[in-house]
Parts: structure tokens; sequence; C-alpha cells
């Protein structure tokens, strides 16, 4: 079967490192990659494809079998609306789109056209995730009550050299916390409403730089979860399950799932629960179910070569995508105004005004 050809819009950190994934899936080849940017053109020249200052005419001239969206977040309407419009399927870097009201426009288009979209977050696609997953729907737990979740790490100086890092929507709750968010809600239901607190006292930036966050969860759980990108620390999903691009593996864990039954650790995926189903009476015993590792990025581009030629669905569509932009939205304007935000009044075109 001849391997599936695919395109890239942006070639900035994430751009690269999907042409990398693509080059070494024995599914897929590059055929093309659009950036504007002054040193693009170098850059693409080490991958033996051809280049395009425009995405639109790299699209007209390649024509791919799915396109890689990878440009800046402001970006992300109009590009995804011009793949919908060629009806090829779409792969859209998270978050889908900068705003919820361009996130509704470009689903909503996509959903009118019945082109497949899928939407970048990777740590679905992850071994110790999907068994978590697995290991809560098998009812090992019970009824899940409380959920607690880590992201702590110290971003280098030189990372806020980049003008928009430093800028309200450049700091861990849109570029980080999503991926958390994604993650619970896949594992432990969509979240109803949230309140937040964060603070910049770390750097001083316009941007937060450290936030504690309260969910709760449509099936009555209720969870914490304690973010900063200024905290040297191993509780940080990426590193603790091996699956940092760029970052050290250190075993660990930072999401925490507690039901009537038993606790699970996650990535380590141990299992705590009270001899004979007992309780505080009983001794607790672990027990590790972790299995298998493979390479999340690879699987998710397992996942788009499967959507595009059996139709399956994504792992994360628009919809889901924009689901989890919606709950950060939630946190975040939790956090401005002090008080509970439910993510339902965020999915709404006025919820950006």
């Amino acid at each position: 079967m001849a391997r599936l050809r695919i395109a890239i819009a942006g070639f900035g950190l994430m751009g690269r490192e999907h042409a990398r994934l693509i080059r070494r899936h024995p599914d897929t080849e590059l055929v093309g990659v659009a950036d504007p940017a002054p040193d693009a053109a170098a850059a693409v020249a080490a991958f033996d494809v051809p280049h395009f200052a425009d995405y639109r005419e790299m699209m007209d001239a390649t024509k791919p079998d799915g396109v890689v969206v990878a440009l800046p977040n402001h970006l992300h309407l109009e590009a995804g609306l011009e793949v919908v419009k060629r009806k090829i399927p779409l792969f859209m870097e998270k978050p889908v789109t900068a705003t919820i009201a361009e996130g509704l426009k470009l689903v909503e288009a996509a959903e009118a056209t019945g082109v497949p979209m899928m939407v970048g977050h990777h740590r679905r696609h992850a071994s110790d995730i999907r068994q978590a997953r697995q290991i809560i729907e098998s009812g090992r737990l019970g009824r899940i009550l409380a959920v607690n979740g880590l992201w702590l790490t110290k971003k280098p100086l030189d990372y806020f050299d980049t003008a928009w890092r430093r800028e309200p929507g450049g700091g861990p709750l849109l570029i980080n916390l999503i991926h958390d968010i994604d993650v619970l809600r896949y594992l432990c239901g969509d979240i109803e409403s949230v309140q937040a607190v964060s603070n910049n006292s770390a750097r001083g930036f316009a941007v937060e730089d450290t936030a504690a966050v309260i969910l709760k969860f449509e099936s009555g759980a209720l969870g914490s979860f304690l973010l900063s990108d200024a905290v040297p620390s191993p509780y940080v999903w990426d590193m603790a399950a091996k699956q940092a691009l760029y970052l050290a593996h250190q075993p660990g864990d930072c999401y925490v799932i507690g039901g009537e039954r038993g606790t699970l650790a996650v990535p380590t995926l141990h299992v705590w629960t009270h001899e004979n189903d007992g309780d505080w009476r009983h001794p607790l015993q672990r027990t590790h179910l972790g299995g298998l590792q493979h390479d999340c990025y690879l699987a998710q581009v397992d996942d788009l070569v499967s959507v595009i030629r059996s139709g399956t669905k994504p792992v994360v569509d628009g919809m889901d995508g924009l689901r989890t932009l919606a709950t950060v939205a939630a946190v975040a304007k939790a956090a401005e105004g002090g008080a509970a935000v439910t993510v339902a009044e965020m999915l709404t075109p006025e919820a950006d005004s």
C-alpha cells in the first residue's frame, strides 16, 4: 500500500517534530512544508522536500492526503478553514484554535463538509494513559470520587525571550495545563465547573507562572490541580512517563485517581487497595498494572493514518479538542474573577468577549 502523502503548515518547534515523525513512520511521507519565516527554507531543505511560503500554494501543488497545521495559535482558524475547503483530512496542533468562537466556527465547517479533523493532544495516545483508562473502566477502583494532579517544572529564562510567552495566553495554563486537563477528561469524564487562583510572583511577567485549580466533574467527582513553570520537580507527565521530546526521564507520578475501592497512580500504574476490599483497619497492598510502553507521538501518527485510510473516528476530534480548550478557558476566567465558572458557559461564541 502506498504511503500517505502528508504536508505541514508551520515549521517551528512542533512543525519540525511532526516532520521527523512523518519521516519515521512506515506509512507516511512528507511531501511539502509551508512557512514564510526567513529561516524556514534552510530548515526545510534538510528534509529534502519542497518549501513554500504560503500553505495554500503548498496544498494546491502537492495534493496531500493529509495536512498538519502547526502554525501559531492565532492562525489556526484561517489555515484550518483552507484545509477543510479543499476537503483534506486535517491534523490541528493544540489548541484547536486561539478562541472558543473560532473553534466553534472551524468544527462546524469540518462537520458540515465531512472532513475528518483531529487535534494534537498526544497524551491520549500514550500506553500508560490508555491503560489507566482501562483500569478505571474495569471498575477496579470503584466509583471515582477524588482526583489530584501536579505539573511542576522550571522553564529556562531564555524560554521567555519570545515575547508572547510573557503575555496573557503564553503561560502554563494554555500551553501546559491544557494537556493535563485533556488527560483528566479522558480518564475521568467531562468537567462541569472550575475554580482557580493564579499569580505571577516568580518572574513578574504579565502572564501567570503558578496556579491552583479545583475541578468538579460531571460525574460528581472532585479534583485539584497545582501547576507552576518556576518550580524544579519530577512531577510532570512528560518526564515521569518517559515521553518528553527534549527532557530527561525521571520516574514518578503526576496524577492520583481515587475511587471507593482503590487508588490509581499515573504514570506508574500502581493501584492501592485494602486487603479483602476493606478499609483503613486493613493493610494496604500495592499492585503494578503497567504494561509495555510505546512512543505516543508515533501512535498519534498511527491514528492519523487510520483516520485517512479507514475513516475511523479520531482519538481526539475537533469538538473534543474544543471542549478541552473551553475547560482551560474556564480556569483562566475563574482565576481572574475568583468565582466558579462552568464549562458550558464557555462553549459559546460570546465566551471570548
